[in-house]
């Protein structure tokens, strides 16, 4: 096969916000307990946090990490988790039916958080709690001191604010499994309110709204259409929520998922514009894809799990080598819509359907979707370049014309590089020949593949088998880069101009 990819450094889609490569830890299953805090394992520091697990996140360079949840958010009470730990309440996690002990909380978190160079995107909830709950914890937080609750953070060992700047209002409150389930009315008008009373605490926060759980959603579209009708001049971001399986074992249609990623992602910031438009403002909501991965392995053993304890083992997929195809394909995706989309949660980060696995007594390693992942957050920093393809397709149950490559390009100045992603997914090798309009390609700094396997290996604690390696296989003269895709392959070109 052959295809072709031309660019131009003045056809630009956009600056890529680095928060597009957030990421999530929920208080559920081996996430936060076993995952990311375990005092008792080797590597754990003296906050109890893990070594093993914090140079794996740094890998990752992961900017921005939504906490604590999910649907754990729709019942927790924030208070629970700050003071003296040995006086924290344990509770019931309804959300997940699991035993929450309340060790780690705030400040905690706030900890792990500065020892893998992040930040928090706080979530409120805004299921069994409302307006009061949400601007006390920003005061919590934010506010520098001289009130009860910022004196309060104070006594509980922080002198300094949070200073957290990204907050989500509530989580899929569309949801019918949502504790405090609400109608977009409610929740609209609960959001607005929480939003404003929010800000008058610290005007210089961004809010998240909760759009819908997924495109599937029967109140898809009139939810996003209500909730924005409401909460519009309030609200910085509305939230997408989509995850991806192959329970039908049907390669060509799962690596074909990244297309019903597009079409949710357009449909949105149509609805968004409508709303600019019925108000006539001047103002442009933006998209926070605050929850998106690959999730279906899990769901049989999940269901013999046994309530109420503390830690299950929950939603642990063991990735294989199509998933992290398939997971290329999506980040390539959100790529393509950076100009509306400036935040992203790949969900989640430890355990939880998760890049990185844990042994509670053993190695923390890297699961098959890790590598697609640090690739495009380490190097898709810059301005992505408008793609001009060329490429043979094929037909799927949902969509006609599938295209066998999945390719994109940005455009880092600062480093004098242009770095291209691509996706093979056709079973034969292609010829992927790109052509620069406006400027020259120097030299090849690095080109990697993830290729060869069968699409159902995985890697293991002891085997980390599927990753990038070098390749060779590549022509260059300053006008046009010529290089060989490896049948259902995974690449990462990093090119001198």
């Amino acid at each position: 096969m052959e295809s072709k990819l031309t660019i131009s450094k003045e056809f630009k889609i956009s600056e890529v916000d680095p928060r597009i490569y957030g990421s999530f830890i929920e208080h559920m299953g081996r996430a936060v307990y076993e995952g990311i805090y375990q005092p008792d394992h080797p590597s754990a520091n003296e906050q109890g946090f893990r070594q093993d697990v914090i140079e794996l996140v740094k890998e990752l360079n992961s900017p921005l990490i939504r906490y604590p949840g999910g649907n754990f958010l729709s019942g927790y009470n924030w208070e629970d988790g700050v003071g003296l730990k040995e006086q924290r309440p344990k509770r019931l996690d309804l959300a997940w039916r699991s035993l929450e002990t309340n060790e780690v909380g705030m400040h905690e978190f706030a900890q792990w958080i500065e020892l893998v160079d992040s930040e928090i995107n706080m979530a409120v909830n805004l299921g069994t709690r409302g307006i009061d709950e949400a601007r006390n914890l920003v005061e919590y937080c934010n506010f520098e001191g001289g009130t009860y609750w910022s004196e309060q953070r104070k006594k509980n060992g922080q002198e300094k604010p949070f200073g957290i700047k990204t907050w989500c209002l509530g989580n899929e409150m569309d949801g019918p499994w949502q504790i405090g389930h609400k109608t977009a009315d409610e929740y609209g008008r609960l959001a607005e309110e929480a939003g404003k009373a929010m800000k008058l605490v610290d005007e210089s926060i961004e809010l998240v709204l909760c759009g819908s759980s997924n495109s599937h959603m029967p109140t898809f579209g009139e939810w996003e259409l209500t909730v924005l009708d409401h909460a519009y001049e309030q609200i910085d971001y509305l939230s997408l929520h989509q995850y991806y399986g192959n329970p039908e074992d049907d390669l060509e249609h799962y690596l074909a998922r990244s297309l019903d990623m597009d079409e949710f992602i357009e449909g949105v910031i149509a609805i968004c514009d409508s709303i600019k438009a019925k108000k006539h403002s001047k103002k442009q909501i933006n998209l926070s894809f605050d929850e998106w991965n690959i999730w279906y392995h899990s769901n049989e053993h999940d269901e013999q799990v046994k309530p109420w304890q503390v830690a299950p083992p929950l939603l642990e997929d063991h990735y294989n080598f199509e998933d992290a195809l398939l997971l290329g394909c999506l980040l390539i995706t959100l790529l393509k819509h950076s100009d509306r989309v400036k935040i992203a949660c790949l969900a989640q980060l430890v355990n939880v359907i998760a890049p990185i696995m844990t042994e509670t007594d053993g190695v923390a390693w890297r699961q098959t979707i890790f590598y697609p992942f640090m690739q495009v957050s380490n190097y898709g920093r810059g301005t992505v370049l408008t793609p001009i393809i060329e490429a043979p397709t094929y037909k799927t149950s949902d969509f006609e014309a599938v295209p066998y490559l999945e390719t994109i390009a940005v455009l880092n100045e600062e480093q004098n590089e242009v770095i291209l992603f691509a996706v093979n997914r056709g079973k034969e090798d292609m010829t992927f020949t790109i052509e620069a309009t406006d400027f020259a390609m120097k030299k090849i700094i690095e080109f990697t593949e993830m290729a060869g396997f069968d699409i159902k290996d995985t890697n293991t604690a002891n085997q980390e088998t599927i990753k990038p390696k070098q390749s060779m296989r590549y022509e260059l003269n300053e006008e046009k880069l010529s290089v060989k895709l490896a049948p259902l392959s995974w690449n990462m070109i990093r090119c001198e101009v």
